[in-house]
């Protein structure tokens, strides 16, 4: 009767630790000083693993190829990584596009090296990811899209072609800073601009760039894979420690559109069924008018933005510093016009 009553007891007791905190798998990431899409990150991130940011130091330069080669120095990443390293992550990436795809790819793979070196844990990068991620779909020739200048969306042109990609058109912003400002729809304005021709994906560039709930949208209207920037930072390293990542109808998620443009064909009941444009506008509007209401920021973006320090409504930015925002989207050489 006692040994009953006691092996009950300490069955309770285990059942009572089932509900109490439980290990989780941790991801380290590195981010530029700007990032500001911490929220974005964790969206791909199952249940059971954490993520552990740091920052890059600031440096009053605005978003250019050198703001690119100075947040991507050996050592700012050895210092980053030394510090995520106290929290034991199984994997360590650099979430930022331009700088990891600034130094070419010997650049690249030069950087997860001195990262995996600082911290003794295994490291990859942005851009080292999208050539990760593009190999897994099986994607050669790319539409690209980003926020940044022309040089810069020039050297992202440079990196792809030294991995094997033909970038066959391209569309940018011209921006210099507040990117994570720019609203769903310019994003799919410039989408529609860049894929013409034969093109078996559409990238995304910048992780500063919100691009989470546009993906499946623009998938379902172009016809093909979408990939963006924080979504194969994420994907690479939730698969480097054998998890996966979160993403419902976006085809790198879906092992069973990741055949190129014809896996954009299968089964309605594991795609999204092909829309007409008017459903793509009121799927971003609806999804705008939320991130209005539950995010400041973003509700600034709709028109709601305060005065600036300049008295200027329309920015809501400090003087003497530039506005920062260019006249985009900027079409390829060959396409529309280019930037002054």
């Amino acid at each position: 009767m006692v040994q009953s009553l006691r092996s009950v007891l300490g069955l309770a007791l285990d059942v009572s630790f089932l509900g109490g905190p439980q290990p989780q798998r941790g991801v380290g990431v590195v981010a530029p000083f700007d990032f500001a899409l911490d929220r974005e990150l964790w969206r791909w991130v199952p249940d059971e693993v954490s993520l552990h940011l740091t920052r890059t130091p600031f440096v009053p330069v605005e978003v250019s190829l050198d703001l690119a080669r100075l947040v991507s120095e050996h050592e700012t990443l050895h210092d980053a990584v030394q510090a995520l390293a106290a929290v034991a992550p199984e994997v360590v990436a650099y979430a930022c596009t331009s700088g990891s795809f600034v130094g070419g790819v010997a650049g690249e793979r030069a950087m997860c090296a001195a990262m995996s070196q600082a911290g003794e844990i295994p490291s990859l990068t942005t851009s080292g990811a999208l050539l990760e991620a593009l190999r897994e779909i099986g994607a050669r020739r790319i539409a690209v899209v980003t926020p940044y200048t022309r040089s810069v969306t020039d050297s992202l042109e440079e990196y792809l072609a030294e991995g094997g990609m033909t970038v066959t058109g391209r569309a940018y912003l011209g921006l210099t800073r507040h990117i994570w400002k720019v609203p769903y729809r310019d994003v799919v304005d410039m989408a529609r601009q860049a894929v013409v021709g034969a093109t078996d994906a559409l990238f995304i560039s910048c992780t500063n760039l919100p691009t989470y709930d546009v993906i499946p949208q623009l998938e379902a209207e172009l016809r093909m894979p979408v990939l963006s920037a924080n979504q194969v930072t994420m994907w690479a390293a939730l698969r480097a420690i054998g998890a996966e990542a979160v993403g419902p109808y976006q085809a790198l998620m879906d092992p069973l559109a990741r055949s190129g443009p014809a896996g954009m064909s299968v089964s309605p009941m594991s795609r999204p069924l092909p829309v007409t444009d008017p459903v793509v506008e009121s799927v971003i509007e609806a999804v705008e008018a939320v991130e209005a209401a539950v995010d400041e920021p973003e509700a600034a973006l709709a028109g709601a933005a305060s005065p600036g320090l300049d008295g200027d409504p329309a920015d809501g930015l400090d003087p003497g510093f530039g506005t920062g925002l260019g006249e985009g989207p900027y079409l390829d050489d060959s396409g529309g016009p280019s930037p002054v």
